[in-house]
């Protein structure tokens, strides 16, 4: 598979306890965290470029510009997509939008951009 533009990910979440602000110590409030947020759609990313990628490559993560626009409580669907915008050398650049069920409700938008490394490379530069 072709690593271009236009492709497309999506991951899901139901919020749970551990996915509360209050257990990300972000904030004081029982709502969906906006790390965890992040960490949804850096996942909808790696599913829009799966397989894409030599078997020794990788993504990291580099940028995120986010806007959670909307909380979600315990218990709440949401879901995460992602679309490959650019394709600059080794940076990628995801625009992303986090949904309610069936898309009623913007939760929130971002642009993700993410470096292909070499897997082995990376990890031998990683300081403790």
């Amino acid at each position: 598979m072709e690593l271009k533009t236009g492709l497309r990910g999506t991951a899901f979440l139901k919020v749970e306890e551990n996915d509360l602000s209050v257990a990300f110590n972000s904030g004081e409030v029982p709502v969906l965290a906006t790390p965890r947020v992040v960490a949804l759609i850096e996942e909808a990313t790696l599913d829009a470029i799966s397989g894409s990628l030599e078997k020794n490559k990788t993504t990291v993560g580099m940028r995120v510009r986010i806007d959670h626009l909307t909380p979600i409580s315990l218990g709440g669907s949401i879901t995460a997509h992602a679309i490959l915008e650019q394709v600059d050398g080794r940076r990628l650049t995801f625009s992303a939008t986090v949904e309610t069920e069936k898309g009623k409700l913007l939760v929130a938008n971002a642009t993700i951009t993410r470096v292909i490394v070499d897997t082995e490379e990376f990890l031998s530069s990683v300081k403790p």
